[in-house]
């Protein structure tokens, strides 16, 4: 079938195959591309609206148990310089967020599973919720929990949470993790924050060694299995100080382009299939190209994540290799943002939390 039938059934209210997706994220023509970038234009404006809501992201720690074969903070890397800001360093950031006129924050760090790790996140998250009334929406992401844990952080004041979930496929799964990681423990903990009553987001990355077109396509699917309310997922970009950014070397300028138009195609052909839910144009597409994350709105993602963090940690919280907005300060990236999403088109939700329309849709609130 043509893309130009696959994106008109699509725009019909059809339900698309795992063969079509896949049709869809091996597009290389230029106008076929545009013509898909289109289509989940269509559908974000007809479901979310041309809004961008920001999330002010607080990497409150580099400190990290896991030991993922791609991530810069990872267990074993010892060139890393490990931070853990204190309670009141969190909540200042936090209400810097809620002055800003933020609607949310994002509180991010390397996964701890202690006690006094969980209880000072559970005493940070209400002292949050306190001083904004409530207003401040406070998004989690801090890795695989028990569900008491989850339960207690979502008493103390945090409405969504954010578990990436990387690749649906086992065998790419164990590729990239080490033995003592499951990915039936990380769909287990999907399963855990959704009884939780959280709004739930996860999301893969794009450009894996071995990943195929097939494989992503499933892992879309998988998001629709589960009923996902939000997703942020970025493309694959090595760190040198990894056992598999010691395998693939850094980018060439080409392969800096191709890995962001699948990282944008992936944004497409989500928001085409998933219609109503929060998608982020992750900040590694800036990365790839200054101009990443405002073409990835264009493609159809609707959530942007600003750091907020203090200066001088933002270099010790590197995933992978040439972060942006390192030795930018927080009014910087909150100024340069608003003027280039503006630039586009579209509007910034200041004051505005932002939840997705899909968790409304399903819980009725």
């Amino acid at each position: 079938m043509s893309i130009d039938k696959i994106l008109e059934r699509a725009r019909q209210g059809a339900e698309l195959s795992a063969g079509e997706l896949v049709e869809l994220l091996s597009i290389t023509d230029k106008d076929e591309l545009q013509a898909l970038y289109d289509c989940a234009y269509f559908f974000k404006e007809q479901y979310v609206g041309k809004i961008a809501y920001f999330r002010g992201i607080i990497e409150c720690s580099n400190l990290c148990i896991k030991d993922c074969y791609y991530c810069g903070i990872r267990r074993s890397n010892t060139k890393v310089e490990r931070f853990q800001m204190d309670e009141d360093e969190i909540v200042r950031e936090a209400l810097w967020t809620h002055e800003a006129e933020y609607g949310s924050c994002v509180i991010q760090s390397g996964e701890r599973q202690d006690e006094q790790y969980i209880a000072m996140i559970e005493r940070v998250v209400g002292r949050i919720k306190e001083a904004t009334k409530g207003e401040l929406g406070i998004t989690l992401s801090l890795g695989e929990q028990t569900e008491e844990t989850y339960r207690r952080w979502k008493k103390a004041g945090a409405s969504r949470y954010l578990l990436r979930i990387e690749t649906t496929n086992p065998e790419l799964y164990a590729k990239i993790h080490p033995a003592d990681h499951s990915l039936d423990v990380r769909k287990e903990c999907l399963a855990a924050l959704r009884r939780t009553d959280y709004q739930v987001g996860t999301g893969v990355m794009m450009g894996l060694p071995g990943q195929t077109m097939e494989d992503l396509a499933n892992d879309i699917l998988f998001l629709k299995q589960i009923d996902i309310d939000m997703v942020g997922m970025g493309p694959y970009i090595p760190h040198g100080d990894t056992p598999m950014g010691q395998v693939v070397p850094p980018y060439t300028d080409e392969q800096k382009k191709q890995a962001l138009t699948l990282g944008l195609k992936m944004i497409a052909v989500t928001r085409i299939v998933l219609k109503d839910i929060n998608i982020a144009a992750a900040t590694a597409l800036q990365a790839l190209e200054y101009t990443g994350r405002e073409q990835g709105l264009r493609c159809g993602a609707n959530v942007i994540m600003p750091n907020v963090t203090e200066t001088d940690y933002r270099p010790k919280y590197q995933l992978y290799d040439n972060k942006p907005c390192t030795d930018e300060n927080s009014s910087m990236c909150r100024g340069c943002l608003s003027g280039r999403i503006k630039g586009i088109g579209e509007t910034v939700g200041f004051n505005e939390r932002g939840d997705s329309p899909h968790f409304r849709k399903r819980t009725g609130e």
